[in-house]
Formats: structure tokens, sequence, C-alpha cells
């Protein structure tokens, strides 16, 4: 077969597509068109069947190349390198299983953003040792360069009518700021409690209560209740007999009167599509 005007010699086939030998070998302008060969079949193969799996796993080797290039912008932190890589493929899994030909959009310009999101999620989650909204994350920095400068400026630690000021913010959202600035660090809850006495546990973590495990659930049902009612009639009813009636999707192909495996690609388009809701709404 030709592949960007060079002829990729296939010695054996799985189903319908060529055997690649050494995916993470091939050529960046070959994975390009070979993505396009891929996806088209992969839109028609059953989930789950050996030629499926080979086709999904084939175009995450060959895409590898694109997790690279993301991850070399952050080169300065070669110590997380291995991190970055294997969060920014996680990117790349999520951008390959989204990913429809009918969108007339490259693969690459659809994968990257995925992959950098993947990447940056990966740095707000484990840089800081409590989850704070993006915004309060970058006034911290904006609030420790204009604090290091009005230090030198007015010889001694500005206040925070002095920040805001200086950065033309209120006050309440400079004092919001340093607040939030306490949560990038924090102690451990293991660490002994000086006022603990000495027949209770003299843990912090020994007088802390539990989460209620349905709090989850209902923050779900919550930002999930606008997306279903943005859903078609149809697919409602496809993710009432599916997850309310717990019905296969064979069952649910004999009551529509579609395949089985159209029922699974409604399945994971809709499946998709409220993930996407979901990832698309702003942090609590």
């Amino acid at each position: 077969m030709n592949i960007a005007g060079e002829t990729v010699r296939a010695v054996a086939t799985v189903g319908e597509l060529p055997y690649i030998e050494e995916p993470a070998a091939v050529a960046p302008r070959d994975a390009r068109d070979l993505s396009r060969l891929f996806f088209d079949r992969l839109a028609v193969l059953e989930e789950g069947t050996a030629e499926y799996q080979y086709a999904r796993n084939t175009l995450i080797e060959i895409n590898l190349s694109l997790v690279k290039f993301a991850a070399a912008r952050y080169r300065n932190r070669a110590d997380q390198m291995e991190d970055i890589v294997q969060v920014g493929t996680i990117g790349l899994i999520k951008a390959i299983d989204r990913f429809d030909l009918s969108r007339e959009v490259e693969f690459t310009t659809f994968a990257v953003p995925y992959i950098l999101g993947e990447i940056k999620r990966h740095f707000r989650d484990t840089s800081w040792a409590v989850h704070v909204p993006r915004r309060l994350q970058e006034l911290r920095v904006d609030l420790a360069k204009a604090a290091a400068e009005l230090a030198q400026r007015l010889d001694h630690t500005p206040t925070a009518s002095d920040l805001a000021a200086h950065m033309g913010l209120s006050e309440e959202e400079v004092i919001e700021g340093i607040v939030a600035s306490n949560g990038y660090t924090a102690g451990s809850i293991d660490m002994p409690a000086d006022d603990a006495p000495e027949q209770m546990g003299n843990a912090l973590a020994d007088r802390l209560g539990e989460l209620d495990p349905g709090l989850e659930g209902v923050e779900n049902v919550t930002a999930l209740k606008p997306l279903l009612e943005g859903l078609g009639d149809r697919d409602r009813q496809i993710l009432r007999m599916r997850f309310g009636g717990e019905m296969t999707q064979s069952e649910i192909g004999e009551e529509l009167g579609i395949s089985q495996m159209h029922v699974s690609r409604l399945l994971s388009r809709i499946l998709s599509r409220l993930r996407a809701g979901l990832l698309a709404q702003p942090a609590a």
C-alpha cells in the first residue's frame, strides 16, 4: 500500500487492516495517513473483537509521537517526564476513543488539546495539596510576584490593601487568593495532635469523621441532569433501557429494531457526549 508517497509492505493482515510490525517506529507523516485508514475501519468494527483491539492499539502506538511532541514543552521538568508521558498517553487514548472522521478535522489537531489538557490536569491535581479553582491557582502566582516587587519598593511586607491597589483588585479578591494559597501545601493528618488526651489516638486522623459515600453520587446526578435533558428522546430511551432497565445491547436492539452493533455505536456516542459535557463544566 502507498502511504505519503512511500510504499509500506504488509506481510500480513489483521482482518482487513495491514499488520504493522513496529507501530511506534512509523514516521509522523505516515502515521497521519495510516490513522485515517485505521479510524475508518474502527468505526465499523464491534468493540471487544480482536480486530477492534488491534486497530485501537495500533492507533495509540503510531500516534505516540504526538505525546512526545506535547511533553517536550515540559522538558524543564525532566524528573517528571515519565509521569508526563504517561498522563499524555491517557489524553491520546481519550482522543482516539472520541474522534470521528466525519468531523473533517485532522486527528493531530483534535488530539493535541486532549493530550495537553490531561498533562495540565495532572499538574493541577498533583502540585496542590488541596484542589482549588484554576483562577485562584493563577492568582497565587500573581500575588507572589506582586508581593516580592512591593516588598522591595515599600521595604516592608505588603498588606492586602497594598496588593489590591497594585494589582487592580479588590481586597476581598486578594484575601481569597491568600487563603487559597494555603492549600498549596498541607501538614500530614498523621502528625501528633498536641491537645489529644492520652487515652485517645494522638493523631489528627484518629479524630476525623468519614465522608458520606452517597455525596459523590448526588453530585454526579446533579451534573448530569442538564446534559441528559439536552439529549434526544431516543438517546434518553437507550440510556434508560441500558442503565435503568439493565437490558443488554442485544435486547435493546430487538426493542428498537436495530442491530446490536448499532446499539453499541449509539451508546458509545451518547456516553462520549456526556463525558465531554462533564469535562467541559467549570471546576467547583
